[in-house]
């Protein structure tokens, strides 16, 4: 085996998936150039990370890996080499501690992307790790080398003894993830799952007047159930100008898109106040005069907000007994009608099939180019499994490249210069 100090390695991206790829081989000696088309680096994770960074969960190994759906399966062996755990220490170990929260998602106590960032690129710089921005992977020569397009600059071609592909998925594009890729890699004959809003907000057919006036308010401390499955979360959710969104849709949203795609349509049921049954509302709503108006007597027997009268008129049912009030309270009826579009998406849903891939994240018709990242096809809820699972498959494409690179049944490719255009 030739020592690792003659190996190059280019990655494609560089989001979680990248950055981690990036130390795992620099640290084993191999020379890494990130090639990231944005100005800088990380720009999706910056976004994430200014309502707070939520790096991981603290939940059991088996209740975490089943939030990942059908790809928990052929996911669980990078999450468990790259855990919740091993995120929190390393995180640590780059200056910034971590806390849990009350739900278990756990933090930064800095509570921002940015600190995390920056220490992590001074460690990268200081493993040897250049990076090279405005710079676009268009796809492969005819001999294996990758096609780059630097901003300005005629198309170079480049070859590396190893790339990792960590391209992101297609929400955000003006962060840096288009989905460009599906294109370059449906050429080379690979199966891509069409890419998908996951983590969405929906669309809802509400009345102009309500549009109007009720655009922006919160729905706190409820309870969302898809009629069709009986599936719930509960938590909060803002009514928008378009629909509905917020923490408790995107934990159904994976189902609600699908059933739409199926149905044509979803209907969500709302539970205003979960934590009173239906016959404790009838007791309180008949204690109040019933000349009184609706929003009176919903604030006075139940001390709820003066938006939920109009609300429950978006029904079209005419509720004035205690008993239909109840009825619309416990299971106020939301028709769904098209989830948010790809670019206004958190995550994406769908991508590069894991068939695709050996054991070690490595393209099988594509010796030594590997594949990481959100790129993959897998989605999870938010929580902290969107990250980790970056993290991990970051983690495992770079060992995998190691194990590759190793073997003793490849010829290993020895360029005698970096590669071009890299700035450390």
């Amino acid at each position: 085996m030739l020592p690792s100090s003659f190996s190059q390695a280019a990655i494609i991206g560089s989001g979680p998936a990248g950055l981690t790829a990036a130390e795992v081989l620099s640290a084993s000696g191999i020379h890494v150039t990130v090639i990231e088309r944005m100005p800088s680096v990380a720009r999706k994770l910056l976004m994430a990370g200014r309502s707070g960074l939520n790096l991981t969960h603290s939940e059991t190994p088996e209740r975490f890996i089943s939030r990942y759906g059908e790809a928990a399966s052929w996911l669980s062996p990078a999450l468990a080499a790259c855990s919740a755990t091993d995120v929190v220490a390393w995180a640590e170990e780059l200056g910034q501690p971590c806390f849990t929260g009350s739900s278990g998602r756990i933090f930064p106590r800095a509570m921002k992307a940015s600190p995390l960032v920056r220490a992590w690129m001074t460690r990268l710089e200081q493993q040897g790790v250049k990076l090279r921005t405005r710079t676009e992977w268009k796809g492969f020569t005819p001999d294996g080398s990758l096609r780059l397009q630097t901003s300005g600059e005629e198309e170079q071609a480049l070859k590396a003894d190893i790339v990792i592909l960590a391209t992101g998925g297609g929400s955000w594009p003006r962060l840096g993830s288009n989905g460009k890729w599906v294109e370059i890699l449906e050429a080379e004959g690979l199966s891509i799952a069409p890419l998908r809003p996951a983590n969405c907000g929906f669309s809802v057919d509400w009345s102009e007047s309500f549009r109007e006036r009720f655009a922006g308010t919160p729905l706190k401390n409820a309870r969302f159930t898809a009629a069709s499955t009986g599936h719930s979360a509960r938590g909060e959710a803002v009514i928008t100008e378009r629909g509905i969104e917020g923490g408790a849709i995107y934990a159904l949203s994976a189902m609600l898109r699908d059933i739409i795609a199926r149905d044509g349509k979803a209907l969500l049921l709302i539970d205003l106040r979960p934590d009173l049954t239906k016959e404790q509302i009838i007791a309180r709503l008949s204690d109040v005069r019933a000349r009184e108006s609706l929003g009176n007597r919903l604030r006075k027997a139940l001390r709820m907000p003066s938006f939920t009268s109009p609300l429950l008129r978006e029904s079209g049912q005419h509720a004035s007994t205690p008993q239909d009030i109840a009825s619309l309270l416990k299971a106020f009826p939301l028709v769904l009608t098209e989830p948010d579009q790809l670019d206004r998406a958190i995550s994406t849903a769908g991508g590069l099939k894991s068939e695709a891939l050996d054991e070690n994240f490595m393209i099988r018709s594509r010796p030594g180019i590997f594949a990481c990242g959100e790129m993959l096809d897998w989605e999870a809820p938010t929580g902290g499994y969107l990250l980790q699972a970056c993290f991990a498959t970051g983690h495992a494409a770079a060992t995998g490249a190691l194990r590759w690179l190793q073997s003793s049944t490849r010829t290993l490719y020895c360029p005698s210069h970096d590669i071009p255009g890299s700035s450390p």
